[in-house]
C-alpha cells in the first residue's frame, strides 16, 4: 500500500561511460519512492531529518529476492561509484528494529558484506553520506517468511558461546585489481532482545586497521545483523601494508574484541 505523505526528494540520472570524464549526474525531482514502500515517509523522519536525500543507482545493495533464511539473509552494499563517502547506513523498513549498521570506509572501499535478520519481507536500502552532506540511497526488496528477529540465537541456549565469545577468524585475500579482501567472523549471538526471556545482546562496535594502526574501516553493528556476524572488506592497493589487519572492538556488554587477521 503507498503511503498517504509523498515527499519530493531527487533522482540519480547517470551519463554512460566514455572516454573522457563525465559531467556531475544531473537531479530530477522525484515524487516517489521507486521501492514503493509505504514506510518510506517514516524512514526519512527517523534517519534523515532535515538532510538532503537523493535515490542514487550507484549506492547498489544485492541480496536474494526471496531470503531463505531469514535469520541470515546475505547483503552485500556498494557505494564505490560515489566519490567522497563518509557514512554508510543499512536499514530495513518493516523490522522492528529498522537500523542493522552503519560504516565508516575510512582507507576501505565504501563496500560491505554481512548477513541480516528479518522479521518480515521488507525493502532493505543502503545511504551514503558524502562528503557535501548528501545522502544517496539504494535499496532492494527482500521476501522473507519472516521471524527473523524474534527468534532466540542459536548460540544462546549453548554453553560452548560462553567460551568463545567475541573469538575472531578470517583470513586476508589478494585481488585482480591488486587489493586486499578481508573476510573475518565473530562468535557472538546477536540477540536482539525480542525472543521471550532472552536480553539484547550483540556487537556494538568494530574497528579495522592494519599494522601501522592506520583505521581502514569502523563498523558500528545493531541487534539485526545476524549470529556470528560475517564480515567482507574490500581494500584498495596500498591501504593496508603489511600481512595482518587488526580487529578491535566491544560488545553491548563490554566484551572486548581484540584479534589479528593475518594472511
Amino acid at each position: 500500500m503507498r503511503s498517504s505523505t509523498l515527499l519530493v526528494l531527487a533522482t540519480i540520472w547517470l551519463c554512460p561511460v566514455t572516454e573522457a570524464p563525465a559531467a556531475p549526474p544531473a537531479a530530477v525531482a522525484a515524487a516517489a519512492d521507486p521501492l514503493d514502500s509505504a514506510r518510506w515517509g517514516d524512514m526519512v523522519k527517523t534517519f534523515f531529518p532535515g538532510a538532503s536525500v537523493v535515490f542514487d543507482a550507484r549506492v547498489k545493495v544485492l541480496a536474494p529476492t526471496i531470503a531463505e533464511d531469514s535469520l541470515n539473509v546475505p547483503v552485500s552494499v556498494d557505494a564505490g561509484e560515489l566519490a567522497g563517502v563518509e557514512e554508510v547506513l543499512v536499514f530495513a523498513d518493516f523490522n522492528p528494529i529498522l537500523a542493522v549498521l552503519r560504516f565508516q570506509p575510512k582507507k576501505a572501499r565504501p563496500a560491505l558484506g554481512f548477513r541480516l535478520k528479518l522479521q518480515q519481507s521488507s525493502p532493505v536500502r543502503a545511504a551514503a553520506r558524502t562528503a557535501d552532506g548528501v545522502w544517496h540511497v539504494g535499496g532492494v526488496w527482500i521476501t522473507a517468511t519472516g521471524g527473523g528477529c524474534t527468534a532466540p540465537s542459536t548460540g544462546s541456549g549453548s554453553p560452548e558461546w560462553q567460551e568463545r565469545l567475541n573469538e575472531v577468524s578470517g583470513r586476508i585475500f589478494p585481488r585482480a585489481d591488486g587489493g586486499e579482501r578481508l573476510r573475518m567472523r565473530v562468535i557472538h549471538p546477536m540477540d536482539t532482545g525480542l525472543a521471550p526471556g532472552i536480553p539484547v545482546f550483540h556487537v556494538e562496535d568494530l574497528t579495522l586497521a592494519d599494522e601501522s594502526g592506520a583505521e581502514l574501516m569502523r563498523i558500528r553493528a545493531y541487534e539485526p545483523v545476524s549470529e556470528n556476524p560475517l564480515f567482507t572488506i574490500d581494500m584498495p592497493a596500498g591501504a593496508s601494508p603489511g600481512a595482518r589487519i587488526h580487529a578491535l572492538g566491544r560488545d553491548n556488554n563490554g566484551n572486548r574484541i581484540d584479534a589479528w587477521v593475518a594472511q
